[in-house]
């Protein structure tokens, strides 16, 4: 019961600060929607990477295809959803229809992940890579070429609908989910695949099932995050799901620490932060970003999962005196 009171906990949270939003700084409120997209993105790509042990690098072509699905409904039928909920009041009808939308993209992007494992997750480390890499790349060259799409100029006047509840109550459910799956007794078959594929089939567990189930999950979440960042930046274009976007979201799992959730959500917020900090010295944003990175990983090998160890056993030792 007690991560099902977490997360009511957090949707509550999440709904207060969605009412006294209006009187925060518009800037900060949209580093706070920022932060939660990137948590969904690194949590969701957290169960495959670092629960199960897998490389995977279409991350962000996983979050193309919820964006552009999203966006594509949203601005083609938004009127007409909003329409069946007419007995609602038009928040509520607002709000249904653009939930309808972020699973709608969440499912798109799914069954793509489900298209992807299904033939190569039989494959493993660098190999995996190499295919999931190329998939994110086919994406982006498909919206390129689709009209429909907008092409390489990409979809814009998208509806500003994803606000602080949305972006930090699916941040919070991402976690949930994951640490759900994983922590649950079916779920340590997770961990059985990263720990020793082989050891895992001769008991009985079949890799490639639960890779499946962890691409599927992921890529969920990541066409989800997909949706609400479109209805955020109210633009997108393909170069945002370039191959630079899978390597930072993989960045923010290996500095927060393969398989710890609290650490990448630590590292998603450090990570989307920073650089809003670092814009006052832009001539050496990239060489101090970078070297920030260096330092932290030598400091904690372990990502920061390792500090957050500390802590807590810390914590422990002065509650003991």
């Amino acid at each position: 019961m007690k991560p099902k009171l977490l997360l009511l906990t957090f949707l509550l949270a999440a709904f207060g600060l969605q009412i006294f939003s209006s009187r925060l700084d518009s800037y900060v409120v949209g580093i706070v929607i920022k932060v939660g997209i990137t948590i969904v993105l690194a949590v969701s790509l957290n169960l495959i990477n670092g629960h199960t042990g897998q490389f995977s690098l279409g991350h962000a072509g996983f979050m193309a295809v919820g964006a552009y699905t999203c966006a594509s409904f949203s601005m083609k039928i938004g009127s007409q959803a909003n329409d069946a909920f007419g007995f609602l009041s038009p928040v509520l009808r607002l709000n249904i229809s653009f939930f309808i939308f972020l699973l709608a993209g969440g499912l798109t992007a799914a069954i793509a992940g489900l298209l992807v494992g299904l033939p190569s997750l039989r494959l493993k480390g660098d190999y995996l890579a190499i295919v999931t890499l190329g998939f994110g790349e086919i994406i982006r060259v498909i919206v390129i070429n689709t009209p429909s799409l907008g092409g390489a100029l990409g979809l814009t006047n998208i509806p500003a609908h994803t606000n602080i509840f949305w972006s930090l109550a699916f941040a919070a459910l991402t976690v949930y989910v994951v640490g759900a799956a994983v922590h649950s007794t079916y779920g340590r078959g997770f961990i059985a695949v990263h720990d020793d594929e082989i050891a895992a089939e001769a008991t009985g567990i079949n890799p490639t099932r639960f890779k499946i189930r962890a691409f599927v999950i992921g890529a969920f979440f990541a066409g989800v995050a997909g949706g609400l960042g479109a209805h955020f930046d109210q633009n997108i274009n393909p170069e945002e799901f370039g191959f630079m976007r899978s390597i930072e979201l993989v960045v923010i799992v290996i500095l927060g620490g393969m398989g710890k959730n609290v650490g990448v959500i630590l590292a998603a917020i450090l990570l989307t932060v920073l650089p809003e900090y670092l814009r006052a010295f832009n001539e050496y944003r990239n060489i101090t970003y970078s070297a920030l990175l260096i330092l932290l990983m030598l400091l904690c090998p372990q990502g920061f999962a390792q500090i957050w160890s500390g802590i807590l056993t810390g914590f422990k030792k002065l509650c003991k005196k």
